[in-house]
């Protein structure tokens, strides 16, 4: 098959900013709370040293009330070992993705940038089938289509050099790959597509961090392998 309609070896190619807001009112809440115990411990100590010896505090509410604050300064000082457990991952995420930057990493994925008028996608087919290819640019416009028989496998490489049905050679940028495919007795085959690119960047202001692949972002538990 030409180059547009074989599927040939593969080149090796390539939550959200927590508002501040949010982080003042929680550490506003607790200083709240953490005021509120500190108060009632105070206004507990002038009841006792001021009841009626003869009409003395209720035993079952004191003890109701000693308990329920107890159970609210546990709960402050969990929170706060919740949010320093929650700083380390946080970083190590970050030095997580941070180990990516400059690595071919396989992500699945149907759009990949076209360099040099090369593209390449990798194919994951459950079984022998009749393919149909898609690909199109940025902007929805169909650049290439083409007919190919594949054999059961992953990882199977398809590259496009650019140029479409009537020859035009389409500029370097973005492109998606579609496919549809049937097998022997014409019901579908469902098909994964993979793109491999270099991780140029890393984008630590998101939670998770960002890697940049081939002008797309995605997050690091996207990854399906790294490649030499």
């Amino acid at each position: 098959m030409a180059t547009g309609d074989a599927i040939t070896s593969p080149p090796p190619v390539s939550g959200t900013t927590t508002p501040t807001s949010n982080s003042n009112t929680s550490s506003n809440s607790n200083t709240s709370i953490a005021g509120n115990f500190q108060t009632f411990l105070t206004l507990l100590t002038t009841q006792l040293k001021n009841q009626n010896p003869l009409d003395p505090l209720d035993t079952n509410q004191f003890t109701q009330q000693l308990v329920q604050f107890a159970g609210v300064e546990q709960q402050l000082k969990t929170n706060d070992q919740l949010a320093s457990l929650l700083s380390v991952e946080q970083t190590t995420q970050a030095t997580q993705a941070l180990a990516f930057v400059g690595k071919t990493a396989v992500v699945n994925g149907s759009t990949t940038s076209m360099v040099k008028s090369a593209a390449a996608w990798n194919l994951n087919i459950p079984s022998n089938c009749n393919l149909t290819l898609t690909i199109t640019n940025s902007v929805g416009q169909t650049v290439y289509t083409g007919k190919a028989s594949a054999s059961a496998g992953n990882n199977q490489p398809f590259q496009w050099d650019g140029r479409g049905n009537d020859g035009t050679q389409w500029p370097d940028g973005q492109y998606k790959l579609t496919t549809t495919a049937t097998d022997t007795s014409g019901k579908p085959v469902a098909i994964t597509t993979q793109i491999a690119g270099v991780v140029s960047s890393v984008d630590l202001s998101q939670q998770p961090p960002l890697l940049s692949i081939g002008g797309q972002t995605y997050t690091v538990n996207q990854i399906q392998q790294i490649v030499n």
